[in-house]
């Protein structure tokens, strides 16, 4: 047996207990779909609007409508029988890991809800719900999701962009700004979250359109995931009507802060697969592209493969309890943390491998390099993940007795054990 054929074995997926045969299917026609990503990496790395290029691609169309329920006409393509909306987080992982694996910046930069799609979900009511999806399904739109802050990184309780009522029916006024947002400089639709008054239950989120007077959104200049257009964002007086305050028929503490903690607990599973699927193409790129191995050369990446298949186990796990039970997010929290650090790990063992000139002589590997330090900071850092583990611990949610829930299937939510 080969090194590579020994290694490509180790992560090749087959080993996951909580995937079904549709799951599996499912992970196949990805890592199918994927080969057209790795074409064009370095193309969109040196160009984001590069993604313009890329709309037929079979998984950017499936991308572009991913979340949307078949209410609201989305019909994806079946695979192997089946029809995959990607609400459920076990099925977003799946896809995520496959697609990351083969380019994440073209993942992220992809149009699509997404972010936005899952939180309109939890908090739209049926009125917003059918202006977003209308629009989702008419054409590929991006989404963007702002909650960081330039002073303030994610901290709801130092939020300073404000949404303030201008007079009796007169609507509302939205002033502030905000940073690092993935795709706002093309993103048509945005939720924006702001601060009507003290405390966590005073944030609350809206829906808008981006073309409006007073939204203003630049690209920043990044090292990693380029094709995502990360972005800051100027709201100067951004006109909201009551109608587009998301949460509004709900009661104020299942808003603001409950539905973006929601949010990040749903979509933290399909965040710690892409840094997976990053560590797995670093794993790959070695697997392919070094053919002579010693023997600690061999233990060395054999030992990777063995982390990349672990990591793998967490992240189906963390999602699977997330369908579950959506305010269960210590497991996503830890399947972030260790994805991210092992993205990380990964790409520079890989630099490793192929010497001192290595990002010099090998563009895609670094790519990858830039691409995995990046990850650490999408979605939460490291020490957010960790409180989250902490609260977890506090609150007796680590329970080795308890049986761990099934993973949903035929598209239904599994019932509590």
């Amino acid at each position: 047996m080969t090194a590579r054929t020994h290694t490509t074995r180790m992560t090749d997926g087959h080993d996951s207990t909580l995937l079904d045969a549709p799951l599996r299917a499912l992970r196949a026609q990805f890592r199918e779909w994927g080969a057209d990503f790795s074409r064009h990496a370095l193309a969109l790395d040196a160009d984001p609007e590069w993604v313009r290029h890329c709309f037929d691609l079979p998984a950017v169309r499936y991308l572009a409508r991913m979340g949307i329920p078949a209410a609201y006409g989305h019909d994806p393509e079946p695979i192997a029988g089946r029809r995959f909306f990607g609400e459920l987080a076990l099925e977003r992982a799946v896809i995520m890991e496959e697609l990351a694996c083969a380019d994440a910046g073209m993942l992220i930069a992809a149009p699509g809800p997404l972010l936005a799609g899952v939180l309109v979900e939890v908090l739209a009511d049926a009125a917003q719900k059918e202006w977003f999806y209308g629009r989702m399904t008419a054409e590929p739109l991006w989404t963007c999701f702002a909650l960081t802050e330039p002073d303030h990184g994610s901290d709801a309780a130092a939020m300073t962009t404000s949404l303030t009522p201008l007079g009796e029916g007169d609507g509302l006024e939205l002033r502030g700004a905000k940073r690092y947002v993935g795709n706002a400089a093309r993103a048509q639709i945005g939720v924006v979250f702001a601060r009507t008054g003290p405390g966590p239950l005073g944030v609350s989120a809206v829906l808008t359109a981006t073309d409006v007077p007073g939204f203003r959104a630049t690209a920043l200049p990044m090292i990693g995931l380029r094709g995502a257009l990360i972005s800051s964002i100027e709201l100067d007086g951004v006109a909201i009507g009551e109608d587009q305050i998301l949460g509004r028929h709900l009661s104020p503490s299942r808003r603001g802060t409950w539905a973006f903690i929601q949010t990040f607990n749903r979509l933290r599973p399909g965040v710690a697969a892409i840094a997976l699927g990053i560590a797995r193409a670093a794993h790959a790129y070695v697997c392919d592209n070094r053919r002579q191995l010693t023997a600690d050369e061999r233990h060395r990446l054999d030992r990777l493969g063995r982390q990349v298949r672990a990591c793998r186990e967490l992240v189906h796990r963390a999602a699977a309890a997330v369908d579950h039970d959506g305010a269960s997010g210590h497991l996503p929290s830890a399947a972030k943390v260790r994805a991210a650090r092992l993205a990380e790990e990964a790409t520079l063992q890989a630099c490793a491998f192929f010497g001192p000139g290595a990002r010099l002589e090998h563009p895609l590997l670094d790519k990858l390099a830039r691409d995995a330090r990046a990850m650490e900071f999408l979605e939460g850092t490291s020490s957010m993940q960790k409180l989250n583990l902490f609260q977890g611990y506090r609150s007796h949610r680590f329970d080795r007795d308890r049986p761990f829930p099934a993973p949903a299937t035929d598209g239904v939510t599994p019932s509590a054990p």
